[in-house]
């Protein structure tokens, strides 16, 4: 009994002891939970790191923060270590302050493709958005992109001022496996020009600041291995790049930040020189804020990164995700012709720009050069381009620009879409047509050049009227002044954030809606330049865009060119056709500021070669006449070589855009493929001394083995020859350019291979149409010509022409290649019968087709003001073509589905 007693009591005890043990246990396993929770310490079960990699590029994720590492290899060389980040309320908020972090891993297929994505929730502070972000790498293609957005789940609502998708971390913070020292910096720019694009060795940009907006490139000229960065979106935000560097005398700089944000333009405004808003009233500088309501939330703009050992091909390939992704416009041929601008600045008269025309028609059409560019200084005030400026226009342009096209001339014509001058009607009636601050005012940007000290404006494209007066304003250009090519500059100036008719409109949304109009106005087959703009935000609306600074009269302006055309060379094409700006070959003295003494001949020749080798626009900024009389410069115009260029429209690759020697002080030497046999080497010296280049063909990416012809293209009869399989070029002078064509003489020459959609059958006076297609593998044509055997040629790819007879007719086509061999191809078509016709019918328009085309700027322009107002009228006249006003008062409400569109 005893025994059973104590050992009743002993069991008693131990089971006490027991549950005490468990009951600390628990406790213990509560305090842990609450650490983790409290902590983000992760589950002991669950992977420290989540990894996805694909073709030696990897993003590994940190469970225990949230932070990311981009990485060469799977477990490789790891080059940025970075987490997301957002401004919230004026106050930043990093991804890796929050105790919790959700990740997931999965497949995925969009329009780039297929690949792995890893996606991460940051959360678990109450009074502050979720932040997440997106990471995704795509499967043969050799990138991967990022984006980070804010979810708003406090109960109430927030401002967003930023969303940083990259904030560097670490020591260093991007490691190319090379001295930092040897890093070099392309950092693109808000425009073409803001600020002038330069190359800078790490640390030695202005404040040891290399900021880019849209993408940027780091380049180690020891390991030979970059990181490269660029915006694929621009929905509603400017991409800013942010790389500060610090150094001292002891040390050589490294990076102290990297960020990756969208945002506004503020900023810009804000510092940028070109800026108008920079020396203004503060007011007028409005910071970005996105209202973001509980149970929403707000997105980054997408970003790509990729890494490796070949920069070329990393540009290229942003380049061409770019056009998959927004179907640039990039399909017409080039465009050659004449501008105005640096042939007469603002001083463009009647009678100089019908000679000039005159003259082009008579001595370059033939060659191609069929565009006629009016440049600033037509038009009365900013905003008013169908107004002609009658100081310099007394009988207006209507019949000008129609006696042009009879020349058989393409009219194209300058615009500011989005600026308002002083003395414009917009700004004398309808203030609140313009983007405006708080207190109500308009923003004023700046002063005018064509009156000195007129402030110019910008037109709040979110306003129903003032997208009205814009649908007016182009209409008016396209179909009753005929153009064919708008240019629409200071698109970067207007880009402002502030108070627009549309409630919490970006600038960067206010400019795609602005340019939607214009396309959708003007048409398919006009072309849109984009100049002075974000490069990325007009892509897939404009066919041109700017790439470089303006040109001029000086070999000064080709040099400040030539970083601009070199950087983005891979955006021909892939963007859209590359604008370079006009080439310059005269000796005029006329520009903004003292020229001493006119260019020489080489500097013309530097000129005129560096817009061939952008591969686009190629048009010539000379007083014609002017011209003619040089026949020596003239020659420069009509050389075959830069013709066949300009034609085949392919950009040459800057081989040392990121390798210049430091002597030659920024890239200068091109090289262009233009088939399997030939090639241009381009050289420029942009120094003020001589300078020797030597190349292997390893270095010009010519076969081994094969034997080449070489041709000076600016001094044929000079010989030039390899040495073995290399070329030397001893004392090129200063600011010159050597222009080689290399010739593989082991290819033997050949004509284009061309496919062919043509009708073997047709009735008379039926439309038919006929196609050519050039083989991408074989040599490329430099034109096309049909004659269709009854007396009737076209040139083009493509054609259509309608037999006015019956017959058995042969069509004959030729197509002249780069190798000097035509492909030539003849049809027979057999005419008979007759297209049978319908009873005759009213032509009619749909209802929004006639509201588009009559009613629009009559309500924008006549009930908006009053009818007496001799601008208005003005305005109007040259939409109504003189209607008779029953037709004006007609009420958009009474209209039917279609409406039957009398004669005039």
């Amino acid at each position: 009994m005893i025994r059973g007693t104590l050992g009743f009591r002993r069991s008693k005890d131990l089971a006490g002891k027991i549950l005490r043990v468990q009951i600390a246990c628990v406790l213990i396993a509560c305090v842990i939970i609450l650490v983790e929770g409290c902590f983000g310490f992760s589950d002991p079960s669950k992977p420290s790191q989540v990894v996805v990699s694909i073709e030696g590029l990897s993003v590994v994720v940190d469970a225990g923060d949230g932070s990311y590492d981009v990485q060469t290899e799977n477990g490789g060389h790891s080059i940025l270590r970075a987490r997301v980040a957002a401004e919230i309320n004026h106050k930043w908020v990093k991804s890796t302050d929050y105790p919790k972090h959700e990740i997931a891993q999965s497949n995925f297929e969009d329009a780039l493709g297929h690949g792995q994505k890893i996606t991460v929730i940051s959360s678990g502070l109450p009074k502050l958005p979720d932040l997440a972000y997106t990471l995704a790498i795509y499967e043969g293609r050799g990138f991967g992109t990022i984006e980070a957005n804010a979810e708003n789940h406090t109960g109430n609502p927030i401002t967003i001022q930023n969303i940083r998708n990259v904030e560097a971390l670490g020591n260093p913070m991007i490691n190319l496996g090379g001295p930092q020292n040897a890093d070099r910096v392309l950092s693109d720019s808000f425009s073409e020009d803001w600020p002038p694009l330069q190359i800078y060795d790490l640390g030695k940009a202005p404040q040891g600041l290399h900021r880019a907006v849209g993408s940027q490139l780091i380049y180690n000229r020891e390991s030979k291995k970059s990181l490269f960065v660029g915006a694929l979106t621009s929905n509603r935000f400017l991409t800013i790049i942010h790389l500060q560097t610090q150094s001292s005398p002891a040390h050589a700089p490294d990076i102290s930040s990297f960020t990756v944000d969208s945002t506004g333009t503020t900023e810009i405004q804000a510092t940028d020189p070109e800026s108008g808003l920079r020396d203004g009233p503060a007011e007028n500088l409005i910071e970005l804020n996105i209202p973001l309501p509980d149970g929403e939330s707000v997105t980054s703009e997408r970003v790509m990164f990729s890494a490796g050992g070949d920069y070329h091909s990393q540009l290229e390939n942003y380049g061409s995700v770019t056009r998959e992704l927004h179907h640039s416009r990039v399909s017409s041929d080039n465009l050659l012709g004449w501008w105005s601008w640096t042939a007469y600045y603002t001083k463009i008269t009647q009678g100089t720009a019908l000679t000039n025309a005159q003259w082009l028609a008579e001595h370059l059409r033939g060659l191609g050069y069929d565009y006629f560019h009016f440049d600033l200084g037509y038009g009365y005030s900013r905003s008013e381009y169908t107004t002609p400026n009658a100081s310099q226009f007394p009988r207006g342009m209507l019949d000008l620009t129609h006696g042009i096209c009879r020349l058989g001339l393409k009219v194209g014509v300058w615009t500011a879409p989005f600026e308002v001058g002083e003395r414009a009607w917009i700004y004398e009636h309808h203030k609140d047509w313009l983007v405006h601050n708080a207190h109500g005012d308009p923003i004023s940007i700046g002063d005018a050049e064509e009156v000195k000290g007129e402030r110019l404006f910008v037109l709040d494209v979110t306003h129903p009227d003032a997208q009205e007066y814009l649908r007016q304003i182009y209409r008016t250009l396209v179909r009753e002044w005929g153009v064919r090519y708008i240019k629409l500059d200071f698109m970067d100036n207007t880009a402002i954030e502030g108070y627009y008719h549309r409630p919490n409109t970006t600038a960067l949304e206010a400019q795609r809606i602005g340019l939607e109009i214009i396309r959708k106005t003007v048409g398919e087959d006009v072309l849109l330049d984009k100049d002075g703009s974000p490069m990325l935000n007009p892509v897939g609306l404009v066919d041109e865009g700017r790439i470089s600074q303006d040109t001029g009269h000086t070999f000064q302006r080709s040099k400040e060119a030539g970083p601009g055309i070199a950087a983005r060379y891979y955006m021909h094409r892939n963007f859209f056709i590359t604008d370079p700006d006009a080439f310059t070959v005269s000796r005029q003295l006329l520009e903004e500021r003292t020229i001493e003494a006119p260019a020489t001949l080489n500097e013309a020749q530097v000129s005129i070669a560096l817009a061939a080798v952008s591969g686009g626009m190629f048009e010539i900024g000379d007083d014609l006449p002017t011209l003619g009389r040089d026949p020596e410069r003239l020659a420069l115009v009509k050389n075959p070589d830069l013709l066949a260029i300009a034609k085949l429209s392919q950009a040459a690759v800057p081989l040392d855009l990121m390798t210049y020697r430091d002597e030659d002080e920024q890239p200068s030497i091109f090289l262009l493929r233009e088939d399997q046999r030939q090639s241009i080497l381009a050289i420029f010296n942009w120094t003020e001394r001589p300078s020797s280049h030597t190349f292997t063909l390893s270095d010009l990416k010519l076969t081994t083995g094969h034997s080449y012809k070489l041709v000076d293209s600016f001094a044929p009869d000079q010989p030039l020859a390899m040495e073995g399989e290399t070329l030397r070029l001893d004392d090129q002078p200063a600011h010159s350019v050597k222009l080689i064509k290399i010739i593989d003489t082991s290819i033997p020459a050949a004509a284009p291979s061309i496919a062919f959609h043509v009708p073997m059958q047709a009735k008379i006076g039926e439309e038919i149409a006929f196609s050519s297609v050039a083989s991408k593998d074989g040599v490329p044509p430099v034109a096309y010509h049909w004659d269709f055997g009854d007396g009737v040629v076209a040139d083009g790819a493509a054609a259509t022409h309608a037999y006015t007879a019956a017959g058995n007719y042969t069509v004959r086509f030729t197509a002249p290649g780069l190798d000097g061999k035509s492909a030539e191809q003849t049809f027979s078509i057999a005419v008979n019968g007759s297209v049978i016709l319908a009873l005759p019918r009213r032509y009619t328009e749909t209802r929004q087709q006639f509201r588009e085309r009559y009613l629009s700027p009559v309500v924008s322009v006549w009930r908006q003001s009053s009818a007496q107002e001799p601008r208005a009228n003005e305005i109007s006249r040259n939409v109504i073509l003189g209607w008779p006003e029953s037709w004006i008062s007609i009420s958009p409400i009474s209209l039917p589905d279609t409406a039957t569109v009398p004669p005039p």
